[in-house]
């Protein structure tokens, strides 16, 4: 099994608005620093993503690819890879876990990035580290400035 990177956050503000943010793809340029662009591809029955194209630049993985996403009960959502020009795969997820009264959400970021171009286990880490520390960071900024879609 790959070896992957993770990294947690609490956030000021109740886990369904974080989630609102998470999944409003349209809008991760704004924000995620990394994603250059987002496009929703396919929606699921309850109108959230199941398959997002991204276009990433995130210094030593840049990239054009498609993601599939899975949504477990309203505090979950997991993503892989369906196609991609660099990555053999990328799996990932963000768990929230309500803290306090719940209007404090604790976000868990897991990445697991493997790329088709030989690199070594030590850069990859690295990669995974900047881009989820990064996402946590700029996530957390966005949902309590209140700047939702």
């Amino acid at each position: 099994m790959a070896e992957h990177t993770s990294s947690s956050i609490t956030i000021d503000a109740a886990p369904a608005e974080v989630m609102a943010v998470i999944a409003d793809f349209d809008r991760y340029p704004e924000w995620t620093g990394e994603v250059k662009e987002a496009e929703v591809l396919a929606k699921d029955d309850r109108g959230r993503a199941e398959q997002v194209r991204l276009l990433l630049d995130a210094g030593a993985i840049r990239d054009d690819h498609t993601l599939a996403y899975t949504w477990t009960g309203d505090h979950e959502v997991s993503w892989s890879l369906v196609k991609s020009q660099m990555l053999r795969s990328l799996d990932g997820s963000y768990r929230l876990a309500p803290l306090g009264g719940g209007d404090r959400t604790e976000v868990t970021y897991q990445l697991t990035v493997d790329v088709k171009i030989p690199m070594l286990g030590m850069i990859k880490r690295k990669a995974e580290k900047v881009i989820i520390d990064r996402a946590l960071a700029g996530l957390k900024t966005r949902v309590e400035s209140g700047a939702r879609g």
